[in-house]
């Protein structure tokens, strides 16, 4: 007998961590911290796991942490000083790509935009 595929139960809106009950905030620091951690891993690939001992100065359960994806724990200052050990530097773009959410806000405080 062959099953037919069923509906998704949700409809995602394109934001998984919206969809996942993130706030904008959360959401905004979380994508900040993971494409610095991209940037962090993508570098660090280049190096044998003692060889990162010594140039992030951390010991090998730190940085099998940080290469096995363990960084739940790990600060945005603390990855930014990864970085930094790694030699990346880091550039920002920063964009107003979720207006509503400000005038939401604003309307909640009864205050026009």
């Amino acid at each position: 007998m062959r099953k037919t595929a069923s509906k998704p139960a949700h409809v995602t809106r394109g934001n998984v961590l919206e969809d996942l009950g993130f706030s904008p905030q959360q959401t905004t620091a979380l994508k900040f911290k993971a494409q610095l951690y991209q940037a962090i891993l993508k570098c660090a690939r280049h190096y044998s796991r003692k060889q990162l001992q010594v140039i992030l100065g951390e010991p090998q359960p730190r940085v099998s942490e940080l290469l096995n994806g363990k960084i739940a724990n790990k600060s945005v200052d603390k990855l930014l000083h990864y970085a930094g050990r790694l030699g990346i530097e880091a550039k920002t773009q920063f964009t107003q790509t979720r207006k509503q959410v400000v005038e939401k806000e604003l309307a909640l405080a009864g205050i026009s935009a």
